[in-house]
């Protein structure tokens, strides 16, 4: 990952950012505001995003969109501010942004198209599935009888099968020791 604290900060860099930012906070905040962020680098997740982003002001959830297969980051994510107005100051000055090497995306989504769903997951540090646990548990687990019974039929019935295949080519084997 990256060291959040070694990035160039904004309010360092520009002092019309930081007096706008000053001014947004002193006014009450009305609303929440939610940015789309897009062109997320590898290695800036949830932690990195959250560190660098709450130089504006502060972030109530974020939500990195991964694979639900691999875990990976699909590069783009969704950040809510406190307030609409610096949400909005967020969007302005780090669209198109310079970040190890990717341009940023930094778009504001609108109230009415936020929708409830897009939170699920937020705020929550993840954790790779050990799919080969649930896969080894699910294959170690007794069977019931009535799943021993049902493997016995189907064994069986392949050794007929094969039993017949065998008496039609003209040949005389014993299968009796197996089943």
């Amino acid at each position: 990952g990256f060291d959040a604290g070694s990035l160039p900060t904004i309010a360092r860099d520009d002092a019309t950012v930081k007096r706008k930012l000053d001014k947004a906070k002193r006014q009450p905040a009305a609303d929440r505001g939610v940015v789309y962020l897009g062109r997320i680098p590898h290695g800036f997740y949830e932690d990195q995003i959250r560190a660098y982003f709450s130089q504006f002001g502060d972030v109530t959830r974020l939500r990195l969109s991964r694979s639900k297969k691999t875990g990976r980051s699909k590069h783009y994510g969704f950040i809510e501010f406190d307030s609409a107005a610096v949400a909005q100051i967020v969007a302005e000055t780090m669209d198109n942004y310079l970040l190890v090497g990717h341009i940023l995306r930094c778009k504001v989504v609108p109230k009415e198209e936020v929708h409830p769903s897009l939170w699920i997951g937020a705020n929550r540090k993840w954790q790779k599935i050990p799919h080969d646990r649930i896969a080894r548990v699910k294959h170690n687990k007794p069977r019931t009888e009535d799943a021993q019974r049902s493997a016995e039929d189907r064994l069986l019935k392949r050794q007929e099968a094969k039993k017949r295949k065998l008496a039609a080519a003209g040949i005389n084997y014993s299968f009796d020791a197996v089943a």
